[in-house]
């Protein structure tokens, strides 16, 4: 079986293989993977990790495994005030693929059901998902320390 102990955020050279991974099944510390070929892959990381779409894991013997974000359902969401829509998501620390004309989210009824309220055209598709990091460190969004108290006048909404 290979063993990857270490992951990049890009390849440095053309990878071995690639493995197509949900959002979800990105966010690993130990895991027994199986490659395309049927090829067997313990990860073993240091720490629990974000592995994003275009990152790699690194075996044992330096062979690179590139990772790929695999097609889910989500919720695309449009809407003539983008940015609106946006902040609502952020709001609730959804994590949110954020592009020019629209939005794409997990599925989640009570979110959907919350932006087609705000004015949003919420539909479902199944593509891959690769949402904007956390702004506390790379990857994703990890629980909702921010690292400073909240006082009246900096308080913010904690709907979930």
């Amino acid at each position: 079986m290979l063993t990857a102990r270490r992951y990049h955020g890009h390849a440095d050279g053309a990878p071995q293989a690639e493995i197509a991974l949900g959002y979800d099944a990105r966010f690993l510390r130990r895991k027994v993977l199986t490659l395309p070929d049927g090829a067997r892959l313990l990860v073993d990381l240091p720490q629990v990790t974000s592995l994003d779409h275009g990152g790699v894991l690194i075996t044992e013997d330096g062979a690179e495994i590139a990772i790929v974000a695999a097609p889910e359902q989500l919720a695309q969401v449009r809407g003539s005030d983008l940015v609106r829509l946006a902040w609502h998501i952020g709001n609730r620390h959804t994590p949110c693929q954020i592009e020019a004309d629209r939005l794409l989210i997990q599925r989640d009824r009570v979110i959907e059901q919350m932006l087609i309220q705000l004015g949003a055209d919420v539909t479902g598709v199944t593509e891959p998902f690769k949402p904007e990091g956390g702004a506390y460190g790379p990857g994703r969004t990890q629980g909702h320390d921010h690292g400073h108290v909240h006082s009246p006048a900096s308080a913010h909404d904690h709907d979930h």
